[in-house]
């Protein structure tokens, strides 16, 4: 009896390890059609893409790729697997006309995987209006980090769950990792490097970004919140996220730079700016050396005195509910050249040199680690609160925090910068 148990335990228990080891490698193989080819075939490519049907995946097996771009729209279950960053390789450089390399849209369930895509003339890989997407292993770069790259090279808008992870962009004239007007994101374990802004979460809703390092762009890691979209972001938290030596110059395009809204507007040297977005914690991330604002609350006045003209359901101008806490930030001990030459750069150098003037003891510091412009609900209210829309910062040590007083930075005599942290410690 007792040999007939065991043999039975040992049948279930093998019975458990095989089902297991099925379960891990099925994923991949629970597709209807199961497409793969070689370099050379860009043709039979272009032309499967045009006719996918639901539960497809493509492999392509390791080589150079060269496109004009590819297409999936309004498929389901669709995965694009290559053999690896560093074999399988799209190349879309002969583009001859402007637009994205990969454009997916209206797609339920696409996962992209292992592979590099580079230099398209817009927009390397676009998830438009799609759900449960998956995009893994994937390099995204442009071999010039300048104002004729594209502006995203990851770039989900108007999605729901997404999963960004393991992948490196670089060159962005916009942002490497962007998700915009979309609800439920996660970005993590990822890298990007020589982009204007290494990630940028704007107008999302539920969004986790962590275990990143966004190093050498003009600003690590934005979080905005715009008008005239289709919906408002919010809840996003930030953490173990490695964020340093974000000095780069900012090639943004010449339409974007300068603008009201562009991401030209982020100042070399800038770590994380947090513009016009509301209910966002940033917590136990390093914040190193990016040497004009290590992290920047700003409001939609700051860049735009109409934005409150642009208030509706889905936009407010003042950033709200605000926590930043335990996080290690350091500051380099001068602005990066780049910034001196730049409009919100040039801002901020003089908000250190006033801060500096009014309070001769500081003995010329560095503008303090988080840099607050100001301007709060009060405007909208003519209410008098010292902090009325909860900016809650615990952070140890000296020079942590400056309120800016933007509303006055035109009137040299009425701007006072100050330090007085005591309104915003989180209680």
């Amino acid at each position: 009896m007792k040999q007939s148990i065991r043999a039975v335990l040992l049948l279930l228990l093998a019975s458990g390890v095989w089902t297991s080891c099925t379960q891990k490698a099925g994923p991949k193989n629970h597709y209807k059609t199961m497409l793969t080819f070689n370099p050379g075939e860009e043709a039979k490519i272009e032309e499967a893409f045009l006719s996918l049907k639901d539960s497809t995946s493509i492999l392509l097996k390791a080589g150079n790729y060269k496109f004009d771009n590819l297409s999936i729209a309004q498929v389901n279950h669709i995965l694009l697997q290559g053999e690896g960053h560093d074999k399988t390789i799209l190349d879309f450089s002969s583009q001859s006309q402007g637009g994205e390399g990969i454009r997916v849209t209206d797609v339920k369930g696409f996962t992209i995987d292992a592979m590099t895509i580079k230099d398209s003339k817009g927009d390397l890989l676009k998830i438009n209006k799609s759900r449960d997407v998956t995009v893994t292993n994937l390099h995204a770069v442009w071999s010039k980090a300048d104002s004729t790259s594209g502006g995203y090279a990851i770039y989900p808008v108007m999605c729901k769950n997404v999963l960004i992870e393991n992948c490196y962009t670089e060159g962005s004239s916009d942002a490497g990792i962007y998700v915009g007007q979309t609800d439920s994101a996660i970005v993590r374990k990822c890298k990007a490097a020589k982009n204007v802004a290494g990630c940028e979460i704007e107008n999302t809703s539920n969004a986790e970004v962590y275990d990143n390092e966004f190093y050498n762009n003009t600003a690590g890691f934005l979080i905005f919140d715009l008008p005239d979209l289709s919906k408002r972001g919010g809840h996003v938290k930030v953490y173990n996220n490695n964020i340093h030596d974000n000095n780069f110059r900012n090639f943004a395009k010449a339409g974007s730079f300068g603008t009201t809204w562009g991401v030209g507007n982020a100042s070399p040297g800038s770590g994380i700016i947090i513009l016009a977005a509301s209910d966002i914690e940033i917590y136990n991330n390093k914040i190193i050396n990016n040497n004009t604002s290590s992290i920047t609350i700003a409001s939609g006045f700051a860049v735009d005195e109409k934005a409150g003209e642009k208030i509706n359901a889905n936009y407010s101008p003042i950033p709200k509910n605000i926590n930043i806490h335990d996080n290690t930030i350091e500051m380099g001990p001068e602005f990066p050249k780049p910034a001196y030459e730049h409009r919100i750069g040039q801002l901020l150098v003089a908000t250190e040199a006033q801060l500096n003037k009014l309070d001769p003891t500081r003995k010329n510091k560095r503008i303090p680690l988080i840099m607050y412009d100001g301007i709060t609900s009060n405007v909208l209210t003519k209410g008098t609160a010292l902090n009325p829309d909860s900016i809650c910062i615990k952070q140890p040590g000296d020079n942590v925090f400056v309120n800016a007083d933007f509303l006055n930075i035109a009137n040299p005599a009425k701007w006072k910068p100050n330090t007085n942290f005591s309104p915003f410690q989180c209680k």
